[in-house]
């Protein structure tokens, strides 16, 4: 009988150049205010995201267009999954046109009961090298659950006030764009019948680590000569293609800020906290 919990301490290694197209396509996709960037140019926080990629045949890939579980991460048989938050701390600069290493392994696997049915948390430490010096090292959190109950999960209501703010559309060639430069084929982002016939989400469901992303852009734009130095976030609610702008917002304290993403009527979608040097 497999034991999900056996996976705990599996390792794997990824060797990447960190090609500066990458960066400058994603730069393009979020519509960055900046110039875009270039070779020798330290890669903004967490665009880590589009390096290090899982590049499995096609024949490889699970019904959801993820890669099959049962390598790396361990074989849990929920079918929704999704990315519930990270934690990272940034140490030096990975520069582009340079190569990095990413050592990754499973820290823990946690079965629950929730209300919305059996849940499975999935724990990842990554730590990203560059040449001998740790640059970057993440905890990654991946919830599994059963399939929809009822509906996607409410948003509550997002803080009323911040002293940033900034609005996206969320739409399906900005989707369509992300996950083409994250490699990432998993088909509630892109597959509009698999997500709301499969899945039963009212619509293609927006990146997790793109929302996450646009935080950090906010932080970016009003402070732009703060280094990240720490960063965390939790997805409180999926978020969908509604046409509707979404808003990042912040409020600034000390040597941080606290961040979320709020849709059109109010509701809190993820929430995080930056400190900055």
């Amino acid at each position: 009988m497999v034991q999900l919990t056996d996976w705990i301490g599996r390792t794997e290694q990824t060797e990447c150049w960190l090609d500066p197209w990458r960066a400058q396509a994603l730069h393009a996709s979020i519509d960055a205010t900046d110039a875009p960037p270039a070779t020798g140019d330290a890669l903004p926080p967490c665009w880590h995201w589009c390096y290090f990629l899982e590049s499995r045949a096609s024949n490889e890939l699970g019904a959801d267009g993820h890669p099959s579980r049962g390598a790396f991460l361990p074989p849990v048989p929920l079918p929704r999954r999704m990315w519930a938050g990270s934690r990272l701390q940034f140490f030096v600069p990975l520069r582009l046109g340079a190569s990095a290493r990413k050592v990754s392994t499973v820290t823990a696997v946690s079965e629950k009961t929730g209300r919305a049915g059996a849940l499975c948390f999935v724990t990842v430490r990554h730590e990203i090298f560059a040449g001998t010096t740790l640059a970057i090292a993440e905890e990654q959190d991946i919830v599994y659950r059963e399939p929809p109950q009822g509906g996607a999960l409410r948003a509550s209501d997002a803080p009323p006030a911040a002293q940033w703010v900034r609005a996206w559309t969320m739409d399906p060639p900005r989707l369509f764009r992300y996950s083409a430069v994250t490699f990432n084929s998993h088909r509630i982002h892109y597959d509009r019948n698999y997500a709301t016939q499969t899945e039963g989400y009212p619509g293609l469901v927006v990146h997790g680590p793109l929302l996450a992303t646009l935080m950090l852009e906010l932080v970016r734009q009003q402070w732009p000569d703060r280094p990240v130095h720490r960063f965390e976030f939790r997805a409180l609610a999926p978020l969908f293609d509604d046409g509707e702008p979404i808003s990042v917002r912040g409020s600034p304290d000390g040597d941080g800020a606290s961040l979320w993403v709020s849709d059109a009527a109010g509701g809190l979608h993820m929430s995080g906290r930056v400190n900055c040097q």
